[in-house]
């Protein structure tokens, strides 16, 4: 059973660059996430009648509609237990298959290679927005299970692994980093 929710779409273009989305588990965060990346997927431009035209916002689309590359990172997919440094590599991994994913998706599209750094994920990542920032199209980034990451790190502090929580999380970490990028 789908309800029809796209007519929100103009409103959250509205309120601004970033978004966060604070609801329970099982609330429909993923399935949003899902239906504003092919909203906005410049590659999905030629399916757009399919997947919108009988929707609300396909009778109404905003300017915005596929003008994106979309890169999706969902951190439930981030291995949580063992050190800071373990969960750091399960990170750069996680950020390496998206840019994997993403140079696959859109690799007719792009004039150069994005080269990976296999050890640093923030690496490919900075090498990725080099090579999308030549184009016309900007990266519109959509990051799913962000709580599931931060409450396994929460919950390891919790009991007692606190000088983990503070690498992972405090300061200038990796973490820190990428979302300020």
């Amino acid at each position: 059973y789908y309800i029809d929710r796209t007519n929100y779409i103009p409103m959250l273009e509205d309120h601004g660059d970033v978004l966060l989305f604070l609801r329970p588990p099982r609330f429909g965060k993923s399935l949003l996430l899902s239906m504003l990346e092919n909203y906005y997927d410049v590659k999905k431009a030629d399916e757009f009648d399919r997947l919108f035209g009988h929707l609300a916002i396909g009778q109404n689309p905003t300017p915005r509609h596929n003008r994106y590359f979309v890169l999706h990172w969902d951190f439930s997919a981030v291995q949580t237990s063992g050190t800071a440094q373990h969960v750091m590599v399960s990170f750069y991994q996680h950020i390496n298959d998206s840019v994997k994913v993403f140079k696959t998706h859109y690799q007719d599209m792009l004039d150069h290679e994005i080269e990976l750094d296999e050890r640093d994920g923030l690496g490919s990542f900075y090498r990725l927005l080099a090579v999308t920032h030549i184009t016309s199209y900007p990266v519109y980034l959509f990051i799913d299970e962000y709580d599931h990451f931060a409450n396994e790190v929460l919950a390891a502090q919790r009991n007692g692994d606190q000088e983990r929580y503070q690498e992972l999380l405090e300061c200038e970490s990796i973490f820190n980093t990428i979302l300020k990028i």
